[in-house]
């Protein structure tokens, strides 16, 4: 089966466009799907009946996974098994019917702007590392970008005469992104003082390098993230999503309309971005108290 897995994913990279990021995970589900199969005697996916899905995804349950990950899990399955019908591997969709369960989607922890500035201000400004990490951590909450976003960003996008980024997001989808003058000093401060000495007379077209004159990975960013926020002393959860989840509840909480953030974080369901607005209750009372007519 692992080629067919393999075919399956070519086919989503080069007829479907998916970002190297959901490609990864869903090969991910199915190199473990197949795995499993294996591990219970089968070894051939024409062999595989839905109850064996079914009892795959028990099996997830009872190993303790979350809804979500088997959701996604589920997922793969089903377009796995859509392209093996489509290319007539397959006979039968033993994945059709089958319902994902129910997904329970937790509000995303963010900071509050006195964290937000706590955070921002950790990197040390006397050191180089500490000059592009703040130029990052700038970008990240001026811009809401992804971390995978900012990690594969190039140079060239970045306009900072009239404080606009292209935003190259899931599925190759572009989108402009405005940032504002924290970010825009940030980053020029990096790219005058740092960079040309990050690179040491090599290219390199990405906007971060790392200290071999490379580009940063997504792990680097990551690490970073828990150090600063260890060095403000914020007990709160942190990744890198964090900055990109208080970028948008910020700009919601301040009255931002919720298809223009839509917008700027790349969302293609709305639905997704309304997990941002969990503004607290106060706010909804005085909203209702302004404008409902009974109020």
């Amino acid at each position: 089966m692992e080629h067919l897995v393999d075919e399956f994913l070519n086919y989503l990279t080069v007829e479907r466009g998916l970002s190297k990021n959901t490609i990864a995970a869903y090969g991910t589900d199915l190199v473990h799907f197949i795995s499993r199969m294996s591990a219970v005697g089968i070894k051939d996916a024409g062999r595989i009946k839905r109850q064996d899905v079914m009892n795959y995804l028990l099996y997830l349950k009872d190993k303790g996974i979350g809804s979500n990950s088997i959701s996604r899990a589920l997922v793969a399955i089903k377009m796995f098994y859509k392209f093996l019908v489509q290319e007539h591997l397959a006979k039968e969709d033993v994945s059709g019917v089958i319902e994902s369960p129910r997904l329970i989607r937790g509000l995303p922890d963010v900071l509050n702007i006195d964290e937000v500035d706590k955070l921002l201000g950790m990197p040390d400004l006397r050191d180089n590392i500490g000059i592009r990490d703040r130029a990052a951590l700038e970008l990240m909450y001026a811009s809401g970008m992804r971390v995978s976003e900012i990690v594969d960003i190039p140079k060239g996008d970045v306009n900072l005469d009239v404080g606009f980024i292209k935003c190259k997001g899931k599925g190759d989808k572009e989108r402009i992104v405005p940032i504002g003058k924290k970010a825009k000093e940030a980053i020029t401060r990096y790219l005058e003082k740092v960079r040309p000495e990050m690179l040491k007379g090599k290219e390199d077209p990405h906007l971060f390098i790392s200290r071999l004159g490379k580009k940063i990975s997504r792990q680097t960013f990551w690490k970073m993230i828990k150090r600063y926020a260890k060095l403000a002393r914020i007990k709160k959860e942190i990744t890198p999503h964090t900055l990109r989840h208080s970028f948008a509840t910020h700009l919601l909480e301040k009255g931002a309309d919720l298809r223009v953030v839509q917008e700027m974080l790349g969302h293609a369901d709305i639905a997704t971005t309304q997990l941002y607005t969990h503004i607290d209750k106060t706010r909804l009372k005085s909203i209702h108290k302004q404008f409902h007519p009974r109020a």
